[in-house]
């Protein structure tokens, strides 16, 4: 047996493992702790603005699809449409969003960020790439491509599905 509870890859190449529960608890743990560490340079800056993570999150995807939907927003955040109104009326008051009417569907709002916007978006960002970047090359490529699957595996399956159009998407 492997390292890590690992057997040898079976027939079709794939490593069975036989994981123990003392192997997941030490997993989710290292999740929460690695996520803690992934949020705290935002929420530094959020903090400085009076701002969450629901902001954070809307900011990331409004800069990823410019012109996106409120109610594609609301799908993609799996939040209630009242708590996105409010984060979306701080953040369009203090001028980072810009809402604008549906050319094709009056009845649509369409977001884009403000120039102040994509700049708070990129600080935001920059933050957690550089520590995303750090932990890869510690990491190794093989381990980062685990790493994603692991990821994938873990999501629903219309999640995934989400997930893998946006990634298909430019930017």
């Amino acid at each position: 047996m492997g390292e890590g509870g690992a057997q040898p890859p079976a027939a079709g190449g794939e490593a069975l493992l036989f994981l123990t529960d003392e192997q997941l608890r030490k997993g989710i743990e290292a999740m929460f702790f690695a996520y803690r560490g992934f949020t705290a340079d935002p929420d530094r800056i959020l903090a400085e603005k009076n701002y969450g993570r629901a902001h954070h999150r809307a900011l990331h995807f409004i800069n990823r699809m410019p012109g996106t939907t409120v109610t594609n927003l609301l799908a993609i955040l799996g939040v209630t449409k009242q708590s996105l109104n409010r984060v979306l009326r701080t953040l369009v008051a203090d001028g980072l969003v810009d809402s604008r009417v549906g050319r094709s569907d009056r009845r649509e709002r369409n977001l884009h960020l403000t120039e102040a916007g994509r700049a708070l978006e990129r600080q935001l960002s920059e933050a957690q790439r550089a520590r995303m970047r750090a932990a890869y090359r510690a990491a190794g490529a093989e381990a980062v491509a685990g790493f994603r699957q692991v990821l994938e595996a873990m999501m629903d399956e219309d999640i995934r599905r989400q997930y893998l159009a946006l990634r298909e998407t430019r930017g």
